[in-house]
């Protein structure tokens, strides 16, 4: 006598074969594994957390260099490369030197300089870029600026766009830069 397979009753109280139990039974159990895998992290994807972090050290340190009265540590955030945007004043400027010379000749000293801040920064995570694989490896950055000087307080907003870049020995262009600022005034 050869064994039978068990019979399964459902609330309908039909007999239903084997082989549609086991189409049943694999189309839940690969529908749940695809749920899971879509709720996983991505294998070598870093938390937005952690991304978020490493970005707010790039501007902090902005901050501080300005606060200094260093210009060339101010610029350590920006992308080191003829291809940075920068945007203010109605004019567009292309390049790191270009954008370094602008800041000496816009802040030719500290009193000009006075303290920097930045306030509600949105930090907004993009996916990857031709630059690099890594995830996460763009951003933008919306957030308010202002200057508190001895005779004014000049105030506005900033967006800036950052890539995360791969470490290189020997070059200042790893982690996060920012490729592209556009910054305006508050009248």
């Amino acid at each position: 006598m050869t064994p039978q397979p068990p019979q399964i009753l459902f609330r309908n109280k039909k007999k239903m074969a084997p082989s549609t139990l086991h189409r049943r039974w694999m189309g839940t159990t690969l529908g749940l594994l695809l749920i899971l895998i879509a709720r996983s992290p991505v294998v070598g994807a870093e938390a937005p957390t952690k991304a978020e972090d490493e970005i707010r050290t790039v501007l902090q340190r902005q901050v501080e260099a300005w606060n200094r009265g260093d210009l060339e540590g101010f610029m350590q955030g920006y992308w080191d490369s003829p291809d940075l945007i920068f945007t203010s004043g109605g004019n567009v400027r292309r390049g790191w030197q270009t954008t370094l010379d602008r800041y000496k000749q816009t802040y030719p000293d500290k009193s000009q300089m006075g303290t920097l801040s930045f306030d509600n920064l949105e930090i907004h995570l993009l996916g990857t870029s031709g630059r690099t694989n890594l995830a996460a490896s763009s951003t933008v950055v919306f957030g308010k600026w202002k200057l508190t000087r001895a005779n004014d307080t000049p105030h506005g907003v900033f967006t800036l766009v950052l890539e995360r870049f791969p470490s290189t020995p020997g070059k200042k262009d790893g982690g996060w830069k920012i490729v592209h600022d556009h910054t305006s005034s508050s009248p």
